[in-house]
């Protein structure tokens, strides 16, 4: 509710999580305050935000498009908006000097463009052509630069002031949005949300019923996620890249 991936909505988001902090109560962050979540009172408010969103409007949807799409549909689709991100991947290999996997998402591209018809299939896989992911967060990262502290973007999600700024340059390496009306990319983006959270139902619900404070939980999950991409500690693999908010799959927001 995907790092969702980065759109032209990226930038409204940033701004509006900015004067979120601005306008928030004084004394609202020192109330709930723990190490690496400095502003956890605004962070706790805007989870609770994007809470009520996806239960009262995105799952009711996806539940839907769920009952109606077959799993294999759903899957195919992923793998379309998968296929989108090559050159956001692609560049931040290159950034980060890891010219092998640059190659190798190139190689995943061609294939699954042309024999996977236009992404919606993924035998590149199967060719031994390894899925990567990658952002300029995590380019930076890498680089040395700290993650800062944790953030809770509006509709965005878990995110850092570091990978927070990462969004908008990942917005202009997408490409695509620059030539596409923006209606068919909105409408697009939305097709992508909507089947990304109706893979992940059951998963969801279950990590929501056994997390006591379910906000940490999702704050512990994305902190680590991240760390571990950054330092290529553990791949993740496709269907952890593929959900809603950028975190593990166990504790979508």
């Amino acid at each position: 509710m995907t790092t969702m991936r980065p759109s032209r909505t990226t930038f409204l988001a940033i701004v509006l999580a900015l004067l979120g902090l601005l306008c928030a109560p004084a004394g609202a962050a020192d109330n709930q305050r723990s190490d690496g979540d400095p502003i956890e009172g605004f962070n706790r408010g805007m989870f609770w935000f994007n809470d009520q969103v996806d239960t009262y409007v995105l799952v009711p949807v996806a539940t839907v498009w769920d009952k109606v799409m077959p799993n294999r549909v759903q899957r195919s689709l992923a793998n379309f908006f998968d296929n989108l991100r090559f050159p956001i991947v692609t560049v931040n290999n290159l950034l980060q000097a890891k010219f092998k996997n640059a190659a190798s998402d190139v190689g995943r591209f061609a294939v699954n463009t042309t024999v996977g018809v236009a992404g919606f299939f993924d035998p590149a896989s199967d060719w031994g052509l390894e899925a990567h992911n990658e952002d300029f967060g995590q380019t930076l990262g890498y680089w040395g630069v700290p993650p800062g502290p944790y953030l809770v973007l509006p509709i965005l999600g878990p995110s850092g002031v570091r990978d927070g700024a990462g969004l908008v340059p990942d917005g202009f390496m997408a490409v695509y949005p620059w030539f596409i009306d923006i209606v068919y990319t909105v409408s697009a983006r939305a097709v992508d949300v909507v089947n990304t959270r109706s893979l992940y139902l059951k998963q969801v619900e279950e990590a929501k019923a056994a997390s006591i404070d379910y906000y940490t939980a999702v704050r512990n999950a994305y902190i680590q996620r991240r760390k571990s991409l950054v330092n290529d500690g553990a791949a993740a693999t496709k269907e952890e890249s593929e959900d809603l908010y950028n975190i593990d799959k166990e504790v979508v927001e």
